[in-house]
């Protein structure tokens, strides 16, 4: 931290605009309609960014792909001959369910507390308090913020960006408590129906049990988390894992199930694929059948999200770093996350990519907070990378 008092003020001045730009935002309910039927949604507050983006004349883009549900990309577009770097900051979030005030905005004990305050609104201040110092900077590269829709859902927000825009490099500013993480997994869930034969209960050998075949795909998933868990982990996405999240079957009393339906979740590491996930899954199937008479199982996938990695010594990653330890005044912490997030579309789609943001707890929980000062140190480190990066 700076001892330098010139600089101990200017950072208390930007920390007062981004403090009073993260109030705006979490005011703006912009629940996922996707999570929560009849939510709100991102329209308000897509609004919010571009008049801002507008008000400094910098370009504004409004993207619009599913009707109601708009993302917006607003560049500080450079003089020419420089990289672009993009700040990637979602706008939406989960629902407000047993929250007194989800949309205050309370400030306490240098804590924002509110729907969103951490996840990630947050981390869209401090891009958007970024952004403005690099268009007064008049960089050489592009400058893009691009803040998105639907990333608690299907990503159709980063998508879109993708679409309209590419950058050298992007950071997304989900809150990992000032630590720089390079990679996390992915996830493939499936569903899983084991079909058997209706009976009375008094004649079991006229029928088959399906949940009864099921309880053998259950054992088989517990073998195979056990295995995952005994593999060497990778350096920062740990271990893989295997799980049955939801089992629904049997249709009354007195009556041999006929179906037993499993929601089936596989974590996976940078290396591993849906492939991966689907071989794994064979073998289970294929070892639970063994020696069950009329063992019929059926899969089908319901949602696929690829693992994300990137290399430490990509300049993106090199050069926030050093930005970081400055501002810090020490090496941060390199990690990999625990959940899943936009990087890893922006990886595939070619453009190196880290995770940076703010420090708190609560996500998606009821009492979600955002320490203040991360916020400020997060968009000083963000102003830095951007105007090093593109200059």
């Amino acid at each position: 931290m700076p001892k330098d008092p010139e600089a101990a003020s200017a950072r208390s001045d930007a920390g007062g605009a981004t403090t009073a730009l993260l109030s705006d935002l979490v005011r703006i309910d912009s629940v996922n309609p996707a999570l929560v039927a009849g939510a709100a949604g991102e329209a308000a507050i897509a609004r919010y960014v571009a008049e801002w983006g507008e008000r400094l004349g910098l370009e504004v883009a409004w993207l619009e792909p599913e009707a109601g549900r708009p993302s917006v990309l607003v560049t500080a577009r450079g003089r020419g001959g420089g990289r672009s770097l993009m700040l990637n900051a979602h706008m939406d979030t989960v629902g407000v369910e047993g929250m007194d005030a989800p949309f205050e905005a309370r400030v306490e004990s240098g804590r924002l507390y509110g729907r969103g305050a951490l996840d990630m609104k947050s981390g869209l201040a401090a891009s958007m308090s970024a952004l403005a110092r690099a268009a007064a900077a008049g960089l050489a590269g592009d400058v893009v913020l691009a803040a998105v829709a639907d990333e608690e859902h299907a990503s159709t927000g980063t998508a879109a960006a993708l679409d309209a825009v590419r950058t050298d490099a992007a950071i997304v500013a989900e809150p990992t408590g000032l630590e720089l993480h390079l990679a996390h997994r992915g996830f493939a869930v499936y569903e899983v129906e084991t079909r058997g034969v209706a009976s009375h209960t008094s004649q079991p050998e006229r029928g088959v049990n399906a949940v009864a075949h099921m309880g053998r795909v259950l054992v088989e998933i517990e073998r195979l988390q056990r295995e995952l868990a005994a593999r060497p982990a990778h350096p920062l996405a740990g271990h893989g894992s295997a799980q049955a999240v939801r089992v629904q079957g049997g249709e009354e009393l007195f009556v041999t199930p006929a179906a037993c339906r499993l929601s089936y979740e596989r974590r996976t590491l940078p290396g591993e694929d849906a492939a991966t996930a689907e071989a794994e899954l064979a073998g289970v199937l294929e070892r639970a059948g063994n020696g069950a008479t009329g063992f019929d199982a059926r899969v089908s996938l319901e949602l696929l999200r690829e693992p994300f990695a990137v290399a430490a010594d990509e300049s993106i990653v090199t050069l926030t770093r050093a930005h970081a330890a400055r501002v810090l005044g020490r090496d941060p912490v390199v990690t990999g996350a625990p959940y899943w997030s936009d990087a890893a579309l922006l990886q595939a789609a070619g453009v190196p990519t880290l995770l940076l943001g703010a420090a708190g707890q609560g996500l998606h929980a009821i009492d979600e907070y955002v320490e203040l000062d991360s916020v400020t140190v997060l968009s000083e480190i963000l102003s830095s990378v951007a105007l090093a990066f593109c200059a």
